[in-house]
């Protein structure tokens, strides 16, 4: 007898990747705006340009790509997506705002050995959820189901943002001076970074799980750790279109304080940060402390508390307390003179 050996046989159900595809697609319609012109299962998304670019003198395309992480791993642990979709719009976006740009759209990429309706489902409302508050349309993307390639229960995670910006007012960091302030948007948790050191940390070295509950915490350390990514891109905005005199910006991502900043920085300039300056959840703490990380190998991993940095003179300081009053940011140091634009801690 002979044995039929098909695409199901082998690890790939279409018949799931179909129902995956109908789940999603109302959540996905909604975050639409009029530029899309092209219905989901097209081969490729199509967006017009015309009366969008005509608001623009010099309209600049600003894109980037970003993941998730081994965040998916926690997710994984915990059995629970839902945070997740929303981590990728944020990673994204949070990218190209730092240059003063619009996001548009966004291209997600999942990939998994074996496709999951319900997970699938779960990941992509959450970016449709993020999508929509930000004014984002999620116009397209790829579901691999690809065994052999990626371990049972793993997903990889992955977005492209396209955004525009005014050529003029792209924010490039070149005005910035020795004196200026350097303000934070605080962070949520570890965001998407550093996962891979706090796994090892939290579970191997601390032995608790994603079901513990620290002394004095009201919530459980998968909970903590699925935390969404804050998206600064609304408040940010609204900064900007109010005139707010932004010089320069960094998302504090993979490599933190110390390898973020540096990155807006133009020749001659170094900042300090003052440690303290604001307050720090207690994950970071205990991190800190079961890895006997120094400084140096802390900020350079996490966040430590900031997700967002802004850079500029005194003026921006009016800025954000009239337009932001709710939002929690701080001012954490300045720039200093320094030909190796390093960033230096201090007590």
């Amino acid at each position: 007898m002979t044995t039929k050996i098909d695409y199901k046989s082998v690890g790939v159900d279409i018949e799931a990747g179909n129902e995956a595809v109908n789940r999603i697609k109302k959540c996905v319609k909604k975050t639409f705006s009029r530029h899309v012109l092209t219905d989901i299962g097209s081969f490729a998304s199509m967006f017009d340009l015309r009366s969008l670019l005509n608001e623009y003198k010099h309209p600049v395309l600003v894109q980037s790509i970003d993941g998730v992480g081994t965040k998916t791993i926690i997710a994984r642990m915990m059995n629970r997506y839902d945070t997740l979709g929303r981590d990728l719009v944020s990673a994204t976006a949070n990218d190209i705002i730092v240059l003063g740009a619009k996001p548009l759209t966004l291209l997600d990429y999942i990939a998994t050995p074996h496709l999951n309706p319900d997970i699938i489902e779960q990941l992509v409302e959450g970016m449709a959820i993020a999508c929509a508050e930000n004014g984002i349309s999620l116009v397209g993307g790829e579901t691999a189901e690809m065994p052999d390639t990626y371990l049972p229960g793993e997903h990889d995670l992955v977005g492209i943002v396209t955004g525009v910006v005014e050529k003029d007012r792209a924010i490039l960091g070149k005005e910035i001076v020795p004196g200026d302030m350097v303000f934070a948007f605080a962070s949520s948790g570890l965001h998407t970074n550093g996962y891979s050191l706090a796994r090892k940390l939290l579970f191997d070295v601390g032995k608790h799980s994603v079901t513990s509950h620290l002394p004095g915490w009201d919530r459980t350390l998968g909970d903590i750790l699925l935390e969404p990514h804050i998206n600064y891109t609304r408040p940010i905005l609204h900064l900007l279109d109010n005139g707010a005199l932004i010089k320069g910006m960094a998302h504090i991502t993979g490599g933190g304080l110390l390898e973020n900043i540096p990155r807006v920085l133009p020749d001659g300039c170094a900042v300090e940060i003052q440690k303290n300056s604001w307050p720090m959840q207690p994950i970071f703490s205990l991190l800190t402390e079961l890895g006997h990380l120094d400084d140096y190998d802390a900020y350079r991993t996490f966040n430590m508390g900031v997700g967002m940095v802004m850079i500029g003179d005194q003026s921006i300081l009016q800025s954000i307390t009239t337009l932001l009053p709710d939002y929690k940011i701080y001012e954490i140091g300045r720039v200093v003179g320094g030909a190796d634009k390093k960033v230096t801690l201090c007590e």
